[in-house]
């Protein structure tokens, strides 16, 4: 079963005028010293306070999922008055919402404009699964990419998400999911990181995370900042279509399991599906990835590998897929191609997917074949895709309106 929720046309349009009132910075996505020269430099907080006042800005923020200064109960009533005057913590409208038949969760989530810019939005989807849930997060508002069986890549690039964005999405969908401590619970207490429904998050939505790498290293920091949101940098995972010089930064600087999305084990065909690939080809790809700090059997790089019928299933293209990883600890998602409409590809046979993965783990290499989730709701791998492209609900009611005048009940 799925539903929806949907804005009026009337909230619709008023909602994409840009706006006029000024913008007040907001504190999600600030470092905690960015946070403390933003208190000290607005007079809010006196410069001798401002490591306090972040530490308990930052556990209201992270750990209690705050989105109103009022609701900070060890804050006295005026610097509670004083904060919201100069910072906003409020998270983005959300215009759609989504459940699959399979329980995947689809949120369209809509942000403010940026200075001149105008109203944007992006899709985030939720992923419950036996023992952990994911959360597959958007990076870019479109992308610049094209990969020819991506749905997201028929979207143009209309700007990247900052860090407070980034981290909105994973702020807001614990909201919904009630992952966040109940108001009555002591302030102070020490909440448990087990048992939340959001265990994992992956950088896989919308857009190519390494394009946007300032405000994605920043965000995946505080996500995995143990005194706040603490994930483990181990239960979030990067992937990357291949930006081979962003690849060594992850590295160093943010620590995170890596995901590259593969899909050809030759130059020629990878040109063809994913075109970054002419900037950086396989050798230089291959070479990032054996040189990525850490790697291990208990710390893999996934390869992502979609299964496109006579493109790239073939019994020898599994071979040059296990002889191109040599060496490097490794696991293959298989993914069966997503549909979407107008695309030019169909899924590999069910049966052509298993002797692939079967040749794959013969060789020594996991290559589970992922179940598709939220097809009904097009949340599956490849499908994201900004509603602002789609038919608008007035727009659809119209449409539907004008196909019962002319066709009937029929």
């Amino acid at each position: 079963m799925a539903f929806s929720l949907d804005l009026t046309a009337d909230s619709t349009r008023n909602a994409l005028r840009p706006s006029t009132a000024p913008e007040k910075p907001s504190l999600i996505g600030l470092t905690r010293a960015e946070m403390a020269e933003a208190l000290v430099a607005t007079g809010v907080v006196p410069e001798r306070q401002a490591k306090m006042r972040v530490q308990q800005l930052w556990h209201w923020l992270y750990v209690r999922g705050v989105s109103d200064f009022a609701h900070m109960f060890n804050i006295s009533k005026d610097l509670r008055a004083a904060l919201a005057e100069h910072f906003a913590i409020s998270r983005p409208e959300i215009v759609e919402e989504q459940i699959s038949n399979d329980g995947t969760r689809k949120w369209l989530f809509r942000f403010p404009p940026r200075g001149a810019g105008r109203p944007v939005e992006i899709e985030t989807v939720y992923i419950p699964e036996e023992g952990r849930g994911t959360l597959c997060i958007s990076s870019q508002v479109g992308c610049t990419l094209t990969c020819s069986f991506c749905h997201t890549g028929t979207q143009k690039l209309v700007r990247n998400l900052t860090a407070e964005e980034i981290l909105a999405q994973l702020l807001s969908a614990r909201d919904r999911l009630g992952d966040f401590p109940d108001r009555d619970t002591p302030a102070g207490a020490i909440v448990p990181s087990e048992g939340r429904k959001v265990s994992n998050i992956v950088m896989m939505g919308m857009g190519e995370p390494l394009y946007n790498f300032d405000a994605v290293k920043k965000a995946l920091l505080i996500a995995s900042d143990g005194d706040g949101l603490a994930l483990s940098k181990r239960r979030i995972t990067l992937s990357t279509s291949g930006v081979v010089p962003e690849i060594y930064r992850t590295g160093e600087e943010i620590g995170v399991m890596l995901a590259i999305s593969l899909h050809a084990t030759n130059d020629d065909l990878r040109d063809l599906l994913v075109p970054i690939n002419k900037k950086f080809p396989l050798k230089e790809l291959m070479k990032a990835c054996r040189e990525y700090p850490g790697l291990s059997n208990a710390r893999r790089i996934t390869f992502e590998y979609v299964m496109l019928k006579d493109v790239n299933d073939s019994l020898e293209d599994a071979k040059a897929l296990v002889q191109l990883l040599k060496g490097i600890p490794a696991k293959i998602n298989l993914i069966p191609f997503n549909p979407w409409p107008g695309s030019n590809y169909q899924c590999s046979d069910w049966e052509q997917i298993e002797k692939f993965a079967d040749y794959i783990n013969a060789a020594g290499y996991a290559s589970p074949i992922r179940t598709p989730r939220g097809r009904d709701i097009l949340a599956a791998c490849g499908q994201l895709k900004s509603e602002s492209e789609r038919l608008k609900k007035s727009e659809r009611l119209a449409l539907e309106a004008m196909m019962i005048a002319g066709h009937g009940e029929a």
